[in-house]
């Protein structure tokens, strides 16, 4: 089978950026710097988030699925944010893409988290040759790439299911409950600076998990609608999620031991449902 990598992001503003730019103080230490940086954005712009390359990447949340079978985690040990450990993160995902060439699957990643790593690889010098492959070397991904939108070989679910029309866009959450799955677990993504600034990565982590896991559930009932799964095939994966979470309640090696799961699998009556 074709590995399948799911991903999602949770980002912070890149302080270190922001002050190189001069859109605050040097004198400011990175919180009220970039308090006084979002001030200034929301008067200027009417919101006050910083665009794509100005999103430091703190959490990649991944599910893998492969003839081995499911595993859910984030990428990098490290909860914190430097050059170096953002550099790590990225080179990781890119390296699972360059050994695996997996079907990526995301949910807004064209819009959101693709952009912010192509602006985030680009800092950091990370190559990634098999992933920026458009069938120069590998006659394959002439026609079905990672980058062009309406190939395949990045399935942007958000992006399918509305059809490309920004009007009919979904949210991960509401998809998520109303296809009977564990929906967004803990704070918005608006809160994660603060969860950084509070020393709180344990807590973003088990966050971002939950959503790679719902987009990965939401891709399972996506294979079913285009024949690509049986009923009892989708029921299998079903379970096999299921297992793999309950699993991981308790387990120390899991953001907040695995608790997280407790609560999602309550949450989500397909995943009990046989």
């Amino acid at each position: 089978m074709t590995p399948i990598l799911c991903f999602d992001l949770e980002t912070i503003p890149d302080a270190a950026g922001l002050r190189r730019l001069g859109l605050f103080d040097a004198d400011c230490d990175d919180a009220a710097g970039v308090a006084a940086a979002q001030a200034a954005r929301m008067e200027s712009h009417g919101n006050d988030f910083f665009p794509h390359y100005l999103q430091r990447v703190w959490v990649i949340g991944c599910v893998f699925r492969d003839h081995e079978g499911f595993r859910v985690r984030c990428l990098g040990e490290q909860h914190g944010a430097s050059d170096a450990e953002e550099a790590a993160r990225l080179r990781a995902f890119f390296k699972t893409i360059e050994k695996h060439t997996p079907q990526l699957v995301s949910w807004n990643g064209s819009g959101f988290d693709l952009p912010v790593l192509h602006h985030r690889a680009m800092l950091h010098g990370v190559a990634a040759p098999r992933y920026w492959e458009q069938g120069d070397d590998d006659r394959d991904f002439k026609y079905n790439n990672y980058l062009s939108r309406y190939h395949s070989r990045h399935t942007d679910l958000m992006d399918v299911l509305s059809a490309y029309q920004g009007r009919a866009f979904a949210p991960l959450d509401a998809m998520s409950r109303l296809c009977g799955f564990g929906g967004k677990l803990g704070a918005d993504g608006s809160k994660v600076y603060e969860s950084f600034c509070n020393n709180q990565g344990e807590a973003v982590r088990a966050y971002c998990e939950t959503d790679v896991v719902n987009t990965y559930l939401l891709y399972c009932r996506f294979r079913l609608l285009r024949g690509e799964f049986s009923a009892e095939q989708y029921r299998e994966e079903l379970r096999l999620v299921r297992n793999t979470l309950s699993s991981l309640i308790g387990d120390p090696g899991s953001p907040l031991r695995g608790s997280h799961w407790k609560d999602y699998l309550d949450a989500a009556p397909a995943l009990t449902a046989d």
